[in-house]
């Protein structure tokens, strides 16, 4: 639980909850208009896609939604003594059909006891896009479980986008090709040279972190897995280019390679010259930001490439509660 540094007991004050659903996880935040943090938590991943899957799916969904606003108003009761009631929720959730938008975000605003009104359903990557700038002002190259490069114009929801069209097209870049990519790797190494994989890092960290390194049990894995959890195997890719595992490292600098030619085609379709980065795989190591921006730089002198420093969710709650979080 994160909690804000000043107190927070004026009744006045608007809170608003705040979600960012991906393939791997639910994250919630509660904040003020100003953007003071209160407090954050980590829920089951959810996706637009369940949406469309009947109730069992909707059933999920409705579940999360109800467990983040439990927990929001638990902390919020715990850190604000006569706290305010909730104000409004924003939530980012990937995969979401806009033909579906409405209904889930009806289905948050009950979860929250709000009207209708007060809730705000957007795609993940709108979410990204309103964290990172103002609308109209930059690009956000996003590589979490998938990836995107999105352009957000200035009337706040219309969406330029390069990629994003899930893993049998592309999501290059992202973690769930980043995992699948090193189980590719060991197993065609392991297919001229049988009983070798554990002589690499890269052998060594995925056999770690899966439980094994024959076959039986990478098939199980692959079999059940979900896109997030094969995604999770980019923290092993990166601890093995830690150790200095040249395959591991390769494979770091062609996801760079590949986020940098989502983000291409889209500068040169609009007038921006500001890039951020958002989501987790920026975060397993540095060579893939340096990777990108040694493409993107030569092309594009001048450009601004930060790091997304507010967190989507984060973002979401000072929105639902009415401010603005660039």
């Amino acid at each position: 639980m994160l909690e804000s540094a000043r107190p927070l007991s004026t009744p006045h004050r608007r809170l608003g909850l705040g979600l960012d659903a991906g393939g791997t996880a639910t994250r919630w935040a509660l904040a003020d208009a100003d953007g003071h943090p209160i407090a954050e938590g980590l829920l089951a991943p959810i996706a637009g896609a369940m949406w469309a899957q009947g109730d069992a799916g909707r059933q999920a969904m409705r579940a999360v939604f109800g467990q983040a606003f439990a927990e929001a108003a638990r902390a919020a009761a715990q850190a604000l003594p006569g706290a305010p009631p909730l104000a409004g929720a924003w939530a980012g959730i990937t995969g979401l059909a806009e033909e579906h938008a409405d209904a889930v975000a009806t289905a948050l605003a009950a979860a929250c006891a709000l009207p209708r009104d007060a809730v705000d359903i957007v795609s993940d990557v709108v979410l990204a896009c309103r964290a990172a700038f103002r609308p109209g002002e930059g690009l956000v190259v996003y590589a979490g479980t998938g990836s995107v490069a999105a352009h957000l114009a200035s009337d706040g929801r219309t969406l330029e986008r390069a990629g994003g069209r899930g893993p049998v097209i592309d999501d290059a870049g992202g973690g769930y090709w980043l995992g699948a990519r090193a189980l590719r790797t060991l197993w065609r190494r392991e297919d001229g040279s049988p009983g070798h994989m554990l002589d690499s890092a890269l052998g060594r960290e995925v056999a770690g972190q899966l439980g094994g390194s024959d076959w039986a049990t990478h098939r199980a894995f692959v079999i059940r897995a979900s896109r997030g959890e094969i995604g999770l195997l980019g923290l092993a890719v990166a601890r093995a280019a830690n150790a200095g595992d040249d395959e591991a490292r390769a494979l770091l600098l062609r996801a760079g390679d590949e986020l940098a030619a989502l983000a291409l085609p889209l500068m040169r379709r609009t007038p921006v010259r500001a890039i951020a980065l958002a989501g987790r795989v920026w975060d397993l190591h540095p060579a893939i930001a340096e990777q990108f921006e040694s493409r993107i730089a030569p092309r594009w002198h001048g450009v601004a490439i930060k790091r997304l420093t507010r967190s989507p969710h984060h973002a979401a709650a000072v929105l639902a509660a009415g401010g603005s979080p660039e």
